[in-house]
């Protein structure tokens, strides 16, 4: 069959890299792609905001599943076209999609289902936030409500790092995202993510990982949509997987459904592992970026028969994704400056040689300039991945790819997966 991959960034290279070895996949597209993206999939022009057209373009080319990359068009509601005019769609419904699209609706659907979660207080102005910081204390999180690029979310460990925080999402800093806000328990434990796969029925365990949100090594500075990540996350035992399928995974499908919003697609749960157990601190609604990239270097599994069963409702009828026992660590290289404005435009060679060793690297802000060099054009530029039996091997081959890259402009940490890799040297 014919599949169209929408979006550009590292996560979808790392999708496209494996949907185009599915027995499944005949040709695949992908709009808008990347250089990366274009070595797998004939990338085209399409505006995923104009419904319509993605239509008219699934028609023409026989498309037998779309499969959506990021959570803008999720939350904008292009599932919902797409299966109204009868193309299989992986990916949740706008209705489904507002656990990402909305803080406030996840904390809101947690409380009438029970779902371990931290105390919260959703605001829709800059008074009522400041009332709700003065009776959480510090620390304390404040996320803007909807869709923010991964920024919108501030741990403040005082008082004065969370009035500047209400005040930046009050401001406009994130535009309609800083609408609302929630004020939210700070809760103590280490993170880690857990995704699973579900038609709004059948529910499937996928895989764990690690990220680093923090742009500074020891996780200092402000967050970022993540410089870099490892799977699977052995912090996360198979028990306390097992917890979160049964107290958070499974009340959140059912109640969807009940709710007459079924959701389908991935759920990806960031997990505070408190001393009571697994605690949700977020949904999102699409494989994470770039935890994306560590799970698929593991998954063994068809990707493409495992995302068609959930568009099509059957996914009780596919085997669950088998992986390997290796880990995988990517390190994310970004332009200077981010997460603020980075610097673009700066040459990047040496690919061939970083993956020489077998590492991947997955390109998420690249462009082509106009004598077919390739370019730093984004935040986050590249997603330089490796395996190994362990995490510090994962990483030790992770960095040697990084090394061998000639990248000027780009930065990145050189501390990822530390937790894990301090506990392998302590065992």
């Amino acid at each position: 069959m014919n599949i169209l991959l929408l979006g550009s960034g590292g996560r979808e290279h790392a999708l496209a890299w494996k949907l185009a070895q599915s027995s499944l996949c005949e040709k695949l597209y992908a709009a808008p792609g990347n250089p990366g993206v274009a070595q797998h999939a004939e990338c085209v022009a399409l505006d995923v905001t104009d419904h319509g057209a993605v239509i008219a373009f699934c028609d023409a080319r026989a498309i037998g599943l779309v499969v959506v990359g990021p959570e803008a068009p999720l939350v904008d509601g292009l599932a919902d076209s797409l299966r109204g005019a009868g193309v299989p769609v992986f990916g949740p419904s706008k209705a489904a999609a507002q656990l990402e699209g909305s803080k406030g609706f996840t904390k809101d659907l947690c409380a009438r289902a029970n779902i371990p979660t931290g105390g919260y207080e959703r605001v829709s102005s800059e008074a009522a936030a400041m009332a709700a910081l003065a009776k959480f204390g510090a620390p304390v999180v404040i996320k803007a409500d909807g869709l923010a690029a991964g920024k919108g979310v501030t741990v403040a460990m005082t008082m004065a790092e969370a009035e500047a925080a209400v005040q930046d999402i009050f401001a406009g800093r994130f535009g309609e995202a800083g609408a609302e806000a929630v004020i939210e328990e700070f809760l103590e434990g280490e993170e880690a993510s857990f995704f699973a796969l579900t038609d709004g029925a059948t529910i499937l365990a996928f895989a764990s990982a690690q990220d680093h949100k923090r742009v500074g090594e020891g996780d200092t500075g402000p967050n970022t949509g993540g410089m870099g990540a490892y799977s699977p996350a052995r912090v996360l035992t198979p028990e306390l997987e097992a917890e979160a399928m049964t107290r958070i995974i499974a009340p959140t499908v059912k109640t969807l459904a009940d709710e007459g919003m079924p959701y389908s697609g991935v759920l990806f749960l960031g997990l505070m592992l408190t001393k009571t157990g697994p605690q949700l601190i977020e949904y999102n609604a699409r494989f994470g970026d770039p935890e994306c990239q560590v799970m698929l270097m593991r998954l063994e599994s068809d990707l493409a028969e495992l995302l068609l069963a959930c568009a099509e409702n059957r996914l009780g009828s596919v085997q669950p994704p088998k992986f390997s026992p290796d880990v995988a660590l990517t390190v994310v290289m970004a332009g200077e400056g981010y997460p603020g404005e980075p610097k673009k435009g700066g040459l990047i060679q040496g690919l061939a040689e970083a993956e020489a060793g077998g590492a991947k690297v997955f390109h998420a802000g690249t462009k082509l300039g106009d004598d077919g060099a390739l370019l730093a054009n984004g935040g986050r530029v590249l997603n330089v991945t490796a395996r190994g039996a362990s995490v510090s091997e994962a990483q030790t081959k992770a960095y040697a790819a990084v090394d061998a890259l000639t990248a000027p402009d780009l930065f990145c940490r050189r501390d990822i997966g530390w937790r894990e890799v301090a506990r392998e040297h302590e065992a």
